[in-house]
């Protein structure tokens, strides 16, 4: 039986919240019921500047009020530049360091602040970083399915990325739809093409959709080989530094539904999952 990692990302779900900031406790609260589920990983917080993403200041706090006596699933941060992984690889909690690649240099420099050649650089020592920490990076390949923002983009472009990456030495790549413009063919053609390529590489889909759209992606995804996705509950949050802010996350609850159908295994608890849903809605209500 196929079995498929299942990455639950409250962080991105939490970060483009303006209106209020989310107290702490409530942050803690929401993360420990998820740790309860069984998902493979969390993207908890944020290692960055808390003038771009103020809702993420707490990260280190939020940490210190989990829970991770009882439970399997990995802790991912995310990292924007060297300081942020300085600051993250000193928590042994966290397993990974997420970093934000775009083949856009447009969206790189919207994201991050920095061109692709000096966001390689900064890969690099956040490579390093992550090796002496005994951690891992989990690279995220932005606008990996198209760009809307008048650079070149085809699969070759992808491709050519990708092993730029893994020569790198990264081992798990997660390609980005950021603002949900791949459509099912793009994604079918990128996992199937790519997957064989790079056998020591872990690939996983990072998909922003639309409420009608999602199950023609995840069934693209998954048919051809893709055995990590990443989603939050509702669909709630997506990249606020993207273009389209009606694009939200991957459901998580969707993920699930389609898997138990095809009868995959994925770790969740239902019964933990409904309660961490529950508690979603106090947190985003």
């Amino acid at each position: 039986m196929n079995q498929v990692k299942i990455i639950e990302c409250p962080r991105d779900a939490m970060q483009g919240i303006k209106s209020h900031f989310i107290p702490t406790e409530a942050k803690s609260r929401y993360i420990n019921s998820l740790l309860k589920v069984g998902f493979d990983t969390i993207d908890f917080g944020s290692f960055v500047s808390p003038k771009a993403i103020p809702q993420m200041r707490d990260t280190a706090k939020v940490l210190s009020q989990l829970n991770l006596s009882e439970t399997n699933t990995k802790l991912l941060a995310i990292v924007a530049n060297v300081r942020g992984a300085e600051d993250a690889s000193k928590f042994g909690e966290i397993d990974y360091l997420g970093y934000p690649f775009s083949i856009s240099e447009n969206f790189q420099m919207r994201n991050t602040g920095k061109t692709i050649k000096q966001s390689l650089i900064i890969l690099e020592e956040i490579l390093n970083i992550a090796n002496r920490s005994n951690k891992e990076v989990v690279a995220y390949l932005s606008m990996g399915f198209g760009n809307p923002y008048g650079d070149p983009w085809n699969v070759e472009i992808v491709a050519k990325w990708t092993g730029i990456l893994a020569k790198m030495g990264v081992k798990i790549l997660s390609l980005s739809d950021t603002i949900g413009v791949a459509s099912g063919e793009t994604i079918s053609y990128l996992f199937t093409n790519l997957i064989p390529l790079y056998p020591d590489v872990e690939f996983g889909a990072h998909l922003h959709t639309h409420p009608d759209e999602w199950h023609e992606k995840v069934d693209a995804a998954f048919m051809a080989g893709c055995n990590r996705f990443d989603g939050a509950i509702k669909g709630f949050g997506g990249c606020p530094m993207a273009k389209d802010e009606l694009t939200g996350n991957m459901p998580t609850e969707k993920l699930v539904s389609y898997f138990t159908t095809k009868k995959v295994k994925s770790n969740i608890n239902s019964l933990s999952f409904e309660s961490a849903y529950n508690e979603a809605m106090k947190v985003f209500y």
